[in-house]
């Protein structure tokens, strides 16, 4: 009779020391910083901070600017999955690295070319005004764009990571049996990568939710017009410590939510 080997080895590891002080130091990056914001919180005056006009009147615009960059991220950025997945178009590549380019661009520098392109002076902003009377920066337009802008590549990346790995032939099966291929991906694609979905949205919203430097330069910061939470917090800090505690606690909590929400898209318990 053979023996049964164990699914893991890593229980019977024993790790190296020298790892395991580099492990703990680096932890401690991410630890101390949270620590310290606690040990800063007025916890006895928060529910009156979080009552106070100039959080309520960022939350809110907080809530409906992210809610708003999640649904047009969903909107165009499935579109673009998929091509990037499933179709061969002549630079792919290129296209694919100009989508995804926001995830490691500084946002400030998104925020400017944002203002280049459709700021009142901009490549298309001027036209816009132009023909339409509409200006988008320093509104709560120019907010979701801005916030779109750095928050779709996060979709765009979850959800052709789940087309790539999605059996194609499943597809095929009901395409040979006469579905159109908006049926196919209506009724069997999309239900296959639904948590993908789900994730990538949570994620874009999540992104949008935090988002400083983009906002701040293509749409300002105006309280109650274009001012979110994380702006909130950055000119609280200057006048109102326990305001800016208050808001990145906030903060720190949902991130710390969607991150548990995701835990099993992004890694794998032990």
């Amino acid at each position: 009779m053979t023996s049964r080997r164990p699914d893991s080895t890593r229980s019977i590891r024993s790790a190296p020391p020298v790892l395991v002080v580099l492990a703990f130091a680096g932890s401690l990056l991410f630890i101390l910083p949270l620590i310290g914001l606690m040990a800063e919180a007025p916890w006895s005056e928060i529910p009156s901070l979080m009552s106070s006009e100039i959080v309520v009147d960022a939350l809110i615009l907080s809530l409906i600017t992210s809610i708003a960059a999640a649904v047009l991220s969903l909107l165009f950025g499935l579109p673009i999955a998929w091509i990037l997945a499933r179709v061969d178009v002549p630079g792919k590549s290129m296209i694919r690295s100009m989508v995804t380019l926001p995830m490691v661009l500084p946002p400030v520098v998104g925020g400017i070319a944002l203002l280049f392109a459709i700021g009142r002076r901009g490549l298309l902003g001027q036209p816009l005004e132009e023909a339409t009377g509409i200006v988008l920066p320093f509104s709560i337009w120019g907010v979701i764009i801005a916030n779109t802008f750095v928050a779709m590549p996060f979709l765009v990346v979850s959800i052709e990571g789940a087309l790539d790995g999605l059996d194609e032939r499943i597809e095929h099966a009901a395409a040979s049996m006469g579905a159109t291929p908006l049926t196919v991906f209506r009724r069997i694609t999309l239900p296959l990568i639904a948590p993908s979905i789900r994730a990538g949205v949570v994620l874009a919203w999540a992104r949008a939710l935090g988002e400083f430097g983009a906002t701040i330069t293509f749409a300002g910061n105006l309280q109650g017009r274009t001012q979110t939470l994380p702006l909130a917090a950055f000119i609280a800090l200057e006048s109102d410590r326990g305001a800016a505690i208050t808001i990145s606690l906030m903060l720190v909590m949902i991130s710390l939510m969607v991150l548990v929400s995701l835990r099993g898209r992004w890694w794998t318990r032990s």
